[in-house]
């Protein structure tokens, strides 16, 4: 087959949506399909997110076929595929491989009231070692421990137990494999050796997972299986189609973002806000928090998150912008655009203005207790002036993020690759540049996890021979956002004077409003 003609296949199942993404051998999107989720999950109760497996499957499937449609993607020309996927989606299937209940998905919020009872031993040590409260935050949130509490008979019949990606791989393959580097999750998942835990180790005593129903893993860039007869019919992919080993969405971002070097980071402006950088050796930033696996084999992404990151912009526009969504519909244009057309006249600092960025609290970071607050608000205090404090609040997260990946590693970070939503918008990139005091660089793909993945069906396929060789010439850069050395003087102080002294200032009242109201709920003794 002529090189030129050669195309990887990335199927990206997200949040919102799936993509059916073409790609070149030099990493250049060709065409590709969209299908948003109606709705994106259902909500029976406050807090929950479920969506029925099917529909992830049935979503992708019509994004391919799609894909196909449009003329410029002969099936025939795809030499191999990788999916990428929204990470701690979790899937229950009985022993014919039906699901038996809907998907958990990441962002839900229910709790398991009643959990396994650690042995005494294990009991001992973690309230010796005061992780008492973080190991009773781990089994409350596991999804298989509220299944066995609330619907035991799906407890009973579950015969395969896995992540989103394991269950679209067996869609794709007719078997039960996923990526090593997909085990985000509340698994028993050995996140330093990548591999399932020893039997005896506390996780497999935490959670209700029986052994033997999680599937068998597999090396990023190593083959997983190929594509069924069944899986062709439905999804047009010819049979036979090398399904390649890929990693979760953010660990693909990082690789489909060029971020490989030590000093380099890579931010994504999600749902979910991180700061990531790819590692050789195990570490992890935020005490107990693990780092995850890589996309690259045998490395490591140590990761500090803002659970609710970008979302934070969507929230704020469904509170307060119902005037500029309305002015956005008659023109067409994103709502997100006309206000920061208005938050790009605001000065740096938005005239006092100072935003902690934590409506949903962290386990370790910031802490269990920790709420969101914004200081400084006075009488010429606009709309315009807190959607900018929002921005800078959520740089000001990552900005303290990467200096505890910095402690840690013992490396400058250097530059940054700005990923997902928010990299779309050039007054958030300078905001970033400016709040880091480095250059901050916008890649020329926007769809960053989907070209990680074609980069490691590239790898799988022996177009190239490492992750390595693959970023060098798969990926490229479009913009690059100097810091302002004025701004960077404004934000310097800032963030030393204000921002990094509002929690630790504020965690006593923090403390205070969960014991009296209960909120953020507090978890009793198991």
């Amino acid at each position: 087959m002529d090189p030129k003609k050669k195309v990887l296949l990335a199927l990206d199942v997200g949040t919102q949506s799936v993509r059916a993404l073409a790609f070149s051998t030099k990493g250049e999107l060709i065409d590709y399909s969209r299908t948003e989720y109606h709705p994106a999950y259902i909500s029976d109760q406050p807090g929950w997110a479920e969506q029925a497996p099917e529909f992830y499957w049935q979503a992708l499937s019509h994004s391919c076929r799609d894909l196909w449609d449009k003329g410029n993607v002969p099936p025939e020309s795809v030499i191999s595929l990788a999916l990428t996927t929204q990470r701690a989606t979790v899937v229950n299937l009985d022993k014919e491989g039906k699901p038996l209940r809907p998907a958990i998905l990441w962002l839900d919020q229910r709790k398991a009231e009643i959990v396994p009872k650690l042995s005494l031993l294990w009991r001992s040590i973690f309230s010796l070692s005061g992780l008492k409260n973080i190991i009773d935050y781990f089994q409350a949130e596991a999804e298989i421990n509220w299944i066995k509490e609330n619907q035991p008979d799906v407890w009973d019949k579950t015969e395969h137990y896995l992540l989103l990606t394991g269950y679209i791989h067996y869609k794709l393959t007719n078997l039960f494999k996923d990526s090593v580097a997909c085990q985000v999750g509340y698994v028993p998942f050995n996140f330093k050796k990548q591999c399932w835990e020893k039997k005896g180790n506390w996780k497999w005593e935490a959670l209700h997972v029986k052994p033997g129903t999680l599937p068998e893993l597999v090396s990023p860039g190593d083959q997983l299986g190929i594509v069924s007869d069944t899986a062709s019919t439905l999804t047009g992919i010819p049979v036979g189609t090398p399904v390649i080993a890929a990693a979760s969405d953010k660990a693909c971002e990082v690789i489909g973002a060029g971020c490989l070097e030590k000093h380099q980071a890579c931010i994504g402006y999600g749902t979910t806000a991180t700061i990531n950088i790819n590692s050789d050796k195990y570490f992890e930033p935020v005490t107990l928090v693990p780092a995850y696996p890589s996309a690259k084999p045998k490395s490591f992404n140590t990761e500090v998150q803002i659970y609710r990151g970008f979302w934070m912009v969507t929230w704020f526009k469904d509170q307060f912008a119902q005037k500029e969504q309305g002015l956005a519909k008659k023109k067409n244009i994103p709502a997100e655009l006309i206000l920061e057309q208005a938050a790009v006249k605001v000065p740096p600092g938005s005239l006092g203005l100072t935003l902690q960025p934590y409506w949903t609290p962290g386990i370790r970071f910031p802490g269990l207790e920790a709420k969101g607050s914004i200081i400084g608000f006075g009488a010429d205090h606009k709309k315009e002036h807190m959607f900018r404090a929002i921005l800078e609040g959520l740089a000001f997260g990552l900005r303290e993020g990467r200096e505890k990946i910095e402690n840690k590693s013992k490396t400058p970070i250097k530059q940054l690759f700005v990923c997902g939503g928010g990299a779309k918008s050039d007054l958030v990139m300078q905001i970033t540049a400016d709040v880091f005091g480095i250059p901050a660089m916008r890649p020329s793909v926007t769809e960053t996890s989907g070209l990680g993945a074609a980069i490691l069906a590239s790898v799988g396929s022996g177009i190239y021979p490492d992750v390595d060789t693959a970023v060098k010439n798969m990926t490229r850069t479009s913009d690059i956002f100097e810091p302002n050395p004025e701004t960077v003087i404004i934000y310097n102080a800032l963030y030393s004077n204000v921002y990094r002294k509002i929690y630790p200032k504020l965690k006593p009242l923090f403390q205070s409003i969960q014991r009296i109201t209960g909120y953020p709920k507090i978890l009793s003794n198991k």
